[in-house]
């Protein structure tokens, strides 16, 4: 059974680094994502109209973070992915607004 796990900025930040293999997911528009994102982050738009076959193509025997702007978006992101068979996902709290770390 997969489940989702809400980690607060410090939590995610932790984890990602000790996840070598993790991928980071940025669910926000195109247009945020261009004014900061988190190093090495991957754009998938929560909005855009292939979002679900994006997410669906994605390989899911890897570990994703996810966030967006304030954590909304980010957590329909992982219930969604969790319900497609994704493992291991986790969700940023607060999203971008509360990241303390580096902003590309």
């Amino acid at each position: 059974m997969s489940d989702t796990h809400d980690l607060n900025a410090a939590e995610f930040g932790k984890a990602l680094r000790a996840n070598h293999d993790a991928i980071l997911l940025d669910v926000r528009t195109p247009e945020e994502f261009e004014q900061g994102h988190l190093p090495g982050a991957l754009n998938i738009d929560i909005r855009g109209y292939d979002f679900h076959e994006q997410i669906e193509g994605l390989d899911n025997s890897k570990a994703y973070f996810v966030y967006c702007r304030s954590g909304a978006r980010s957590a329909a992101a992982c219930k969604f992915m969790t319900s497609k068979g994704f493992p291991e996902v986790h969700n940023l709290i607060g999203g971008i607004m509360a990241w303390e770390g580096d902003v590309e």
